[in-house]
């Protein structure tokens, strides 16, 4: 593609997105309600606002756009504000998308669309590791909107002529200042327990993404072939590893007992209880980075 548009590109994920696509000599445009982004054109706009993307759309004529213009989390917007930017941005960049013949649209779902680190009792598991098939029970604003988001795209790509799509169902996505606090910090059960952060490890299956590999998924996302995306797509993305010192078999026997593990699942060392073998056949990504890596000459 020469030219791909990133809502959201002076989010959490944004910056890291524009500067892979950069690196792979696509021109950039960023959309955002700040404006201010490294983008090669840099427009402000709101991805709830059909003007504002219709026009960026019109202005810019990319082959691909990749949505990432959401609230990152729920807890500074009330419900209705939370829902309506998860559920309400996916279906105006969609049918944008499909007015003017942009032939690929990548959005930034999540593992929240399960129904977990957002609602007040522990996520309701049926088996592990966690694939696609398995339920979405979410109930909250935030993984509500989620769902209703991908429902959305998933509706548009089945028209004629619609462009197809790839939810990315992120986890949480950790930059190297997170990941240098993580390596500083006792990250066992029993420090996670004492810092507070063990109810949201649990509840999100202990997992994470580096951004390095967010980046790397949705560049995957624009480039894979038509014919493995057919349509509308949704996919894990998370790390190899999980966000915890303590080994994989110890969390499923003391976190996760009553939890079915799939037939082939060894969960040695510590392995994530993500499954991404969707995204690895469907898109060819696997990730690359850990929170324990040191950076890179230091």
């Amino acid at each position: 593609m020469e030219t791909v548009l990133v809502t959201g590109a002076t989010g959490r994920v944004g910056p890291h997105v524009l500067a892979a696509l950069a690196d792979a000599g696509v021109e950039t445009v960023g959309l955002s309600r700040r404006g201010g982004s490294d983008a090669d054109v840099d427009l402000r706009g709101d991805a709830t606002d059909p003007g504002d993307v219709y026009g960026a759309l019109a202005r810019t004529e990319p082959e691909g756009v990749v949505h990432l213009g959401t609230l990152s989390g729920p807890e500074h917007d009330p419900g209705h504000v939370v829902f309506e930017s998860n559920a309400l941005s996916p279906y105006v960049v969609c049918e944008a998308a499909a007015a003017v013949d942009v032939e690929r649209v990548v959005a930034a779902s999540s593992l929240a669309a399960l129904g977990t680190g957002f609602q007040p009792e522990p996520v309701r598991l049926s088996y592990l590791p966690l694939d696609e098939t398995h339920p979405l029970t979410a109930h909250d604003p935030y993984g509500l909107g989620k769902r209703a988001g991908e429902l959305a795209a998933d509706g548009v790509a089945r028209r004629a002529g619609a462009p197809d799509v790839v939810s990315l169902r992120f986890p949480y996505v950790v930059d190297e200042s997170t990941a240098a606090a993580w390596r500083g910090a006792d990250r066992s059960l029993a420090g996670l327990r004492a810092s507070g952060d063990f109810e949201t490890a649990r509840d999100t299956l202990f997992s994470y993404l580096r951004s390095s590999d967010a980046a790397r998924a949705v560049r995957r996302a624009l480039d894979a072939d038509g014919a493995d995306v057919d349509g509308h797509e949704a996919c894990f993305v998370a790390a190899a590893d999980t966000t915890t010192t303590t080994a994989t078999p110890e969390l499923l026997e003391r976190v996760y007992p009553d939890v079915p593990t799939r037939t082939g699942f060894a969960g040695e060392g510590r392995e994530s209880l993500l499954s991404t073998g969707k995204a690895r056949a469907l898109l060819g990504w696997a990730p690359r980075a850990s929170w324990r890596d040191e950076p890179r000459g230091e």
